[in-house]
């Protein structure tokens, strides 16, 4: 360490020509500054710091001082009282994300993982859901839970907050409607504009809470009230600060490009015009990003996967990847999408439309006689669709084989056959590695007059969806591996096995029914695939399959590849939706910059920038999920406001301490049975055998019980339904062992 400390930091800093690229004049990076205070193991003021590294320079010293103080910003460095720079690592602090609860509490997730740390409702006071924050472990709460204690907030997430307008003794607040949420937001007299009480506004914040104080705002609009239509759909945009309008910059960008693909563009590019690469999509689809062609070659497959080459389009820094990394993913409610990039790109330019020429990324894939991939490579194209198919009608084709629409579409029919004989090697390997298949069960709102809900209906998907998710999924693999062979660094899809005291539960639910998971404490995709085939016939073999499924966790963006648990895959990346997805365009930047020639020591995205746009990126698209689901709640409950007093037939779909949650049957909504309703017995919640258990009548309510059920209530403002029992069937006294009656199909997402 001497040595280095008499050397320059131009000396010692491997990234430098990386930075001085990115930046012009280049200041020490920052893998350098974490990797030289981790060597030194104390602490380092930034006077400490100019003397080792030899910085006498005042723009050299201004520069270092911004970064670390970006540094500190991001969490990755921690200021003492005497002004040391520390790592948060060695000083037993946790930053992370804060998940607010709607009791009042709330959790850190941890940035590099591990267990979430409780945080009071009293910690919660200074905190908003989704702020980043540094805090101290103090301790293990009476659950066994690590307690945190906030250091100190990081970033702070909220800026607006939609919610109803109230007006109480002359004091005026807004009650947020994402109840995540737990504060009132108090509105000073000359900030409530026009502002009425009762109408659902968007509060803008001008003081964030502290431990002392609740948080301010001023009312910036007034949305209208809470029963117009349309109105769930904005609340949900809103609330979740999902971005709507355009700035004027990204749209101005957006149309300076012309209709057509430029001739500059195509030169140096692979001419695959004359190949019959086609789109299958749904119905509604306007955004067609991939397009595929197979042809057989002696024993091997030949398997393109063109995707649209956005990133041609969409420039690192430009206003267009600004907004778009804002976004980080569309988001599709049932009446509207909000695109990640705007409609003269998604729905234009980018487009693979049939019959127009696109720029494309194309993953060309050999694959072997049992649908093994064996080399794979990706080209800069040209191309032009020769069709745009839709789900249904290429199912019709190649599963259905119907002879009319086979005729229709004779010249495409040899190449779709033989797509689906690959797609059935595909499967066969899929099941033999392991992976995880579970069909959910996705829904469709048809909307009647006034856009009032008429019906809410399921969706099947067949085997063309299948064929084509085979094909992405192989594509997502040879981009993970592109990356992987070129060092490249990018972000990978990551899907981590269960976590212990997730699987501790799990084991102990299987014990109960006789039943065990292979793989010790690491068990493999393949051992839960071996369980679910031994449980198929079981009449609670839905049961076993949704307690299974809830022992694994979401996936994640991540520069660090950890592997895909769910699809039995050892590295995954995404690759094929750049216009709906900002990580995929990223890969797209990756895998672009090696084929002209680029190198990953002079890419312009270190590994600290890509993990903080895995974290975003996964934050964004969490944000999407709850904004769609809120919208979905409140659309459910104006559906079942009409229905109060009917009755239905419905499964237990989960079981807690307070009650139970029922999905009604063919009605796909879902309201919750609390234990108060449960008449004549006391019962004790069961977490292991997920049940509710009658202290008197030996009485069990079991996930995945038969119940009937009548509509006692529905409260929109608390998207809640709540159900009164009437019969339940078949449901067991208690020997610590009740049996499910009927099979169902739970909506859980399974996200790749």
């Amino acid at each position: 360490m001497t040595n280095k400390k008499q050397s320059s930091w131009r000396q010692l800093d491997p990234f430098l020509a990386r930075e001085q690229e990115k930046y012009g004049r280049a200041s020490p990076s920052r893998e350098f500054i974490l990797h030289y205070l981790e060597e030194r193991g104390m602490p380092l003021t930034l006077d400490e710091l100019c003397v080792e590294w030899r910085v006498d320079d005042d723009w050299e010293l201004e520069a270092l001082s911004r970064r670390l103080r970006a540094m500190e910003r991001d969490g990755q460095l921690m200021r003492n009282r005497r002004d040391g720079y520390g790592l948060i690592s060695k000083m037993n602090l946790v930053t992370g994300r804060v998940i607010g609860h709607a009791e009042g509490h709330g959790f850190l997730v941890p940035d590099e993982g591990g267990e979430n740390l409780f945080l009071s409702p009293r910690q919660m006071r200074k905190l908003l859901h989704g702020d980043r924050a540094v805090t101290r472990v103090i301790g293990v709460d009476y659950r066994g839970r690590r307690e945190g204690a906030v250091v100190e907030v990081l970033e702070r997430n909220t800026e607006t907050v939609v919610g109803r307008f109230c007006e109480e003794r002359g004091v005026c607040f807004v009650i947020p409607d994402n109840k995540r949420i737990n504060q009132d937001i108090i509105v000073p007299s000359d900030g409530r504009g026009e502002a009425q009480a009762g109408q659902i506004v968007i509060a803008e914040l001008i003081e964030q809470p502290g431990s002392k104080n609740r948080p301010l705002g001023r009312i910036k609009e007034v949305l209208g009230e809470h029963m117009a239509p349309g109105m769930e759909v904005r609340i949900a945009i809103a609330s979740h600060g999902i971005p709507v309008d355009w700035p004027e910059a990204v749209v101005a960008e957006a149309w300076s490009f012309a209709e057509t693909v430029p001739e500059e563009a195509i030169q140096g590019r692979t001419d695959l015009r004359a190949t019959p690469l086609l789109t299958i999509d749904g119905i509604t689809a306007r955004d067609f990003d991939d397009a595929v062609y197979c042809e057989k070659r002696g024993h091997n497959w030949r398997l393109l996967v063109a995707i649209a080459d956005v990133s041609w389009y969409v420039r690192p820094d430009s206003a267009l990847d600004q907004e778009g990394r804002k976004r980080g993913n569309s988001v599709y409610f049932p009446d509207r999408a909000i695109p990640m990039l705007p409609e003269a790109l998604s729905n234009g330019l980018c487009s693979l439309k049939p019959d127009v020429d696109r720029l494309c990324l194309v993953c060309e894939m050999t694959l072997n006689g049992e649908g093994r991939l064996i080399r794979s490579r990706f080209i800069e194209a040209v191309m032009r669709s020769h069709a745009r198919l839709t789900y249904e009608t290429a199912a019709a084709i190649v599963a259905d084989r119907n002879p009319q629409i086979r005729a229709e579409y004779a010249t495409l029919v040899p190449h779709l056959d033989r797509l689906y004989e690959l797609y059935q090697l595909l499967r066969t390997s899929r099941e033999k590695r392991g992976a995880m298949d579970f069909d959910t069960q996705e829904t469709v709102i048809e909307y009647g007059a006034d856009r009032k809900i008429e019906r809410i209906l399921p969706t099947e998907r067949n085997d063309a969806h299948r064929l084509i998710e085979e094909c992405m999924i192989l594509a997502n693999v040879a981009s993970a591996r592109f990356l992987q062979r070129h060092k490249m660094p990018g972000l990978y899809r990551v899907h981590e096995g269960p976590a212990e005291d997730r699987l501790n539960k799990l084991r102990a639910f299987l014990g109960e029914l006789g039943l065990g998971l292979g793989g010790s404490d690491k068990p493999a995709p393949l051992d839960y695939c071996r369980l679910l085939e031994q449980v198929r016939d079981r009449p609670d073999a839905h049961l076993i399959q949704t307690v299974m499924l809830r022992s694994l966790a979401q996936a994640v963006y991540s520069p660090t590849n950890a592997g895909h648990f769910g699809l039995a895959l050892e590295a995954y990346a995404h690759f094929t939706s750049p216009i709906r997805r900002y990580p995929d365009l990223q890969v797209h930047r990756a895998i672009r910059h090696v084929l002209q020639g680029g190198k990953a020591a002079d890419f312009t995205y270190s590994l600290a920038d890509l993990a903080g746009l895995g974290e975003h990126c996964s934050m964004t698209e969490r944000r999407a999920d709850e904004a769609v689901r809120d919208a979905l709640e409140w659309l459910k409950c104006e559906f079942m406001q009409d229905k109060v007093g009917q009755t239905f037939d419905g499964i237990i779909t989960g079981v807690t301490g307070f009650g139970l949650f029922v999905e009604l049957r063919g009605v796909f909504v879902e309201g919750l049975i609390h234990v108060t309703s449960l008449r004549n017995d006391y019962y004790q919640f069961d977490p292991v055998g997920h049940r509710l258990h009658g202290e008197r009548s030996g009485q069990v309510y079991r996930l995945g019980d038969s119940v009937r059920v009548r509509v006692a209530r529905v409260d929109l403002d608390e998207r809640k339904i709540d159900f009164e029992p009437i019969e339940v069937q078949g449901q067991s006294k208690d020997k610590g062992r009740g049996e499910s009656k009927e099979r169902r199909n739970r909506s859980l997402r399974r996200r790749r």
